[in-house]
């Protein structure tokens, strides 16, 4: 039954008016798709049709094998700085190779449900190398916008900024002029032409602007990678070796870490527009199987695309035929009029991509989340920079360490372990630790209240702070820990420790505890060591057993009358119990 749902229920009460509505939402993104996938595949250091192709299979198969009914998928711009490195080290061979073990990747950590652990990514993490990614983008297609020179293409952003710059005395003022029509184009046409694709028409406008009045003047596709073929890609099996798999292992990791957290985050941004649940799992299925499919047809690697899914849903799309048939539009295109497209100038892709990393920059979140000046605004930040001048895999693998010290830094503070007495002016006699002074405070009888987790960030100042606290060796050691709400085996390991210290003279007292904590003590042995007696559901009733365990002789004078007992134990009288059920309640 839930095999069946998972395939078919996506399509429950198609009809004709559906079909309709997903083939115009379909033709609309697919038309989007053609520029975007041969910028992204130029801005990634291969040939525009390898965009083309990879929009083509992997577009297809993402949404008839994901987990959401409205994800786009194809080549995106967050992909282009770890494609472009691949290739500027290892070579385009090489980078196919990559995407298939992204892709292997991508289909077991679906296989095993490992879909949610990809939400427990800060967001300042992915912010960061967002914004980052962006900036590289950018950056990096300004020669193409000035039509310079000689400029070579390197692996380091600080590189590619200095090429720019040694280069910028070959600016071509042409190619100024179609970049500048074709970005003023893209930025006119939705305010008086909404329903039509921007980049298209720029793309249009600049290369008609530039056949007719630059011809020979811009360097163009054609002229730059050769004519793009409409035939169809040809199957190959890429090379693979146990050299070749350790030298990529790395590079298709990030590739398939990349490219889970964007088609997530896609979906995601899906279920917001739609009311819809995507399936994550199923998600980095079909995303693995899209990533190893293609590169066997010459594609690079592909995730969902949050701008074209956000199109897809905005044109009417009801199902995951509108993305098959975006695919099969870009198909046709390729076949058609694929030849055409080799006379596009370099600098009319350059706006598209200009625009598409301004859109993924995220500048507004990234700015507010600087401006609080907290741990987070930290990791963005270093995962910011990492990521522009050094690399997206140390930027991510930064931000995450900084990220997990910083969280366990604030957490390690929250545990709070202070020492309580009742408080007789309160009408429940509530705990309270101002009650503590030093002529008020039982030698006998150490209570504290323990709140927050203990794990291995709070756990030795949580020791510390009791051991410190009672070298005089009080009869009884009661800790209140009804607000601990977990407890790792780090700290299970330092409260075993205070317990057998302290039970060496005297009794240890717990209430409260709660479930989880409880169950690591039982499953280390500690609760049966502390003994089943010593644990009660509420501090009154704690009381009345430490009261028992005091020396009579100690009480004689004592003046501190820490409980209501000790008038009559200070004068060498019996105390009566307090058996009101509310103030034991009340002392929880």
């Amino acid at each position: 039954m839930e095999k069946k749902s998972m395939f078919t229920g996506r399509y429950a009460g198609y009809s004709f008016q559906s079909f309709k509505k997903d083939f115009l939402s379909g033709v609309v993104v697919g038309v989007i798709a053609i520029p975007l996938g041969m910028a992204f595949a130029i801005a990634s250091g291969v040939n525009p049709e390898y965009g083309i192709y990879t929009t083509i299979i992997a577009g297809i198969l993402i949404s008839l094998l994901g987990g959401s009914k409205f994800q786009i998928g194809g080549p995106t711009g967050a992909f282009i700085p770890v494609l472009f490195a691949i290739v500027i080290a290892y070579g385009y061979e090489s980078l196919l190779l990559a995407g298939f073990m992204a892709g292997i990747i991508l289909l077991f950590m679906g296989i095993f449900k490992l879909g949610s652990l990809i939400q427990y990514i800060p967001r300042p993490v992915t912010i960061g190398f967002t914004s980052g990614i962006a900036v590289i983008i950018f950056v990096g297609q300004i020669a193409n916008f000035l039509g310079l020179t000689g400029v070579e293409k390197h692996e380091s952003f600080l590189a590619n900024t200095r090429e720019i710059f040694m280069h910028i005395g070959t600016i071509n003022v042409y190619s100024v002029i179609i970049a500048a029509v074709c970005l003023a184009t893209m930025l006119l046409t939705p305010k008086f032409i909404p329903k039509v694709p921007g980049p298209l028409i720029g793309l249009l406008v600049s290369t008609v602007a530039a056949s007719v009045f630059f011809a020979g003047e811009v360097a163009t596709i054609g002229s730059t990678f050769g004519e793009i073929s409409n035939s169809l890609p040809k199957f190959q099996f890429p090379e693979i070796t146990f050299e070749r798999i350790q030298l990529l292992i790395g590079p298709a990791f990030v590739i398939a870490m990349l490219g889970g957290i964007e088609s997530l985050l896609s979906a995601v941004v899906a279920d917001g527009m739609t009311g819809s649940k995507h399936n994550s799992n199923r998600e980095l299925v079909g995303q693995g199987i899209a990533n190893m499919i293609t590169p066997l047809f010459g594609g690079i690697p592909a995730t969902g695309a949050i701008a074209r899914t956000a199109t897809n849903i905005k044109n009417g799309a009801v199902s995951p035929f509108s993305g098959v048939i975006h695919g099969v539009v870009v198909l046709l295109v390729l076949l058609l009029f694929a030849p055409y497209a080799s006379v596009i100038p370099l600098a009319s892709m350059a706006p598209v991509l200009m625009i598409v990393a301004w859109n993924m920059s995220e500048r507004h979140t990234f700015i507010d989340l600087l401006k609080m000046k907290t741990a987070d605004s930290l990791v963005l930040a270093a995962t910011f920079l990492l990521t522009v001048f050094v690399s997206l895999t140390v930027a991510v693998q930064v931000g995450l360490l900084f990220a997990v010290v910083l969280f366990t830094k604030q957490m390690s503070e929250l545990l709070v372990t202070a020492k309580a007495l009742p408080d007789p002016d309160h009408k429940d006699e509530k705990m309270a630790t101002h009650m503590v002074t030093d002529i008020h405070d039982c030698p006998q009888i150490s209570i504290y209240n323990v709140e927050g987790p203990l794990f291995f960030g709070s756990a030795q100042a949580f020791e510390q702070s009791i051991m410190n606290t009672i070298n005089y060796r009080p009869n009884v050691l009661m800790l209140r820990m009804g607000k601990v709400p977990y407890m790792d085996t780090t700290g299970e390991s330092y409260l075993s420790s205070i317990i057998k210290d302290f039970s060496k003279h005297g009794t240890v007292v717990i209430t409260g505890i709660k479930p989880h904590p409880i169950s690591v003590m039982k499953k280390t042995g500690l609760y049966d060591y502390t003994g089943e007696e010593h644990f009660f559901g509420h501090t009154g009733e704690a009381i009345d057993f430490s009261l028992n365990k005091l020396d009579r002789n100690k009480c004689l004078g004592c003046q501190h009358f820490a409980f209501k007992e000790c008038t009559a134990l200070s004068a060498g009288l019996e105390f009566r119990k307090i058996e009101t059920a509310g103030v034991e309640e009340n002392l929880k």
